[in-house]
């Protein structure tokens, strides 16, 4: 298996060659499977519907499809290395899972459907991210009036940074990827390229935007396994717009979904459950569930949550096609 083209991923002219051959209508000459469509799109973060739509409505060459992935895509050398090296050792047999978790941890995870990884990161890696992502968007943390100011990367409360040295290094801790492997049970997983989030505190001129409770995965039953995670930046406390999570609730959706006869991502759907807001220190790690409703919430303290996305995922996700 040959890498080809300037970008250097596995199947990137695998799956050109794929969609040129489904544009003349004849069976394509370069199968490709659809975990390699996928895998190779998050990690050169840039949509899938995007680049299918740029693939079958253009005529351009491979090397003009990698530049449009430049120019439109999150590349990432590292990000690259890692996936071809999860490629080359894909039919590695290794299936020895270091343990980050103890007994407890586990029980409660199993239990609650999400574990808190201390101190995955330190707190000096914490203060230059934190650093990194209040330069890019203005923000003097020292000066609460540069909250709230407008710019083109914040999105709600979320920050559109996905590439930096920092951020690199958070992304690809060892600890972060061995706790994945420990709950996935797999090893040979694919890094996600999220971005980052900066939730200031409520004023009588601004208000939280969201998210609030939701999922972040089709609810069409049966609702395969999967896990999502955050890495807290600063020290939050419950108030301070905390992560927010129904804890258990893995247990009992596919009981709850069965039950309803209106649109289940109806927030008011939860009123009944109880909420509960993860408050943790900068450096710490929280992994959950994707079954769980999660979001943020009002910051009714007095200093901005700063946090960073981050997921590790197996090649062979499974998915449900159907989005409810």
């Amino acid at each position: 298996m040959n890498i080809d083209g300037k970008i250097g991923i596995y199947f990137l002219k695998e799956i050109w060659s794929h969609y040129n051959d489904l544009k003349q209508s004849k069976q394509p000459l370069q199968e490709v499977e659809w975990k390699y469509i996928l895998a190779v799109f998050n990690t050169l973060g840039i949509g899938m519907e995007p680049s299918i739509k740029y693939l079958m409505n253009s005529q351009q060459s491979f090397d003009q499809f990698e530049s449009w992935i430049e120019e439109n895509g999150r590349i990432s050398n590292k990000a690259i290395s890692h996936f071809n090296s999860v490629i080359r050792n894909e039919k590695n047999e290794e299936t020895h899972i270091t343990k980050i978790f103890n007994d407890e941890e586990i029980d409660h995870w199993n239990e609650e459907g999400y574990v808190i990884l201390k101190n995955a990161i330190s707190q000096e890696d914490c203060k230059e991210a934190v650093k990194f992502i209040c330069d890019q968007i203005d923000v003097d943390l020292h000066e609460k009036s540069s909250w709230y100011s407008d710019h083109y990367l914040r999105q709600g409360i979320m920050v559109q940074l996905f590439n930096h040295e920092i951020l690199e290094k958070n992304r690809f801790s060892e600890k972060i990827r061995l706790a994945f492997e420990q709950l996935w049970n797999k090893k040979n997983l694919i890094v996600s390229m999220d971005r980052v989030s900066f939730n200031p505190p409520e004023t009588d001129f601004y208000q939280f935007p969201g998210p609030n409770l939701h999922w972040d995965v089709s609810l069409s039953q049966p609702i395969p396994f999967g896990i999502q995670g955050l890495l807290y930046l600063t020290d939050t406390a419950e108030n301070q717009g905390a992560f927010t999570l129904i804890p258990g609730f893995h247990k009992s959706i596919d009981t709850w979904l069965s039950s309803l006869d209106g649109n289940p991502r109806d927030i008011n759907l939860l009123n009944n459950f109880n909420e509960k807001p993860i408050s943790a220190n900068a450096g710490d790690f929280i992994i959950w569930d994707h079954r769980l409703p999660h979001g943020s919430r009002k910051n009714l303290a007095d200093s901005p949550r700063i946090v960073q996305y981050i997921n590790y995922q197996p090649m062979d996700i499974e998915y449900q096609k159907e989005w409810i």
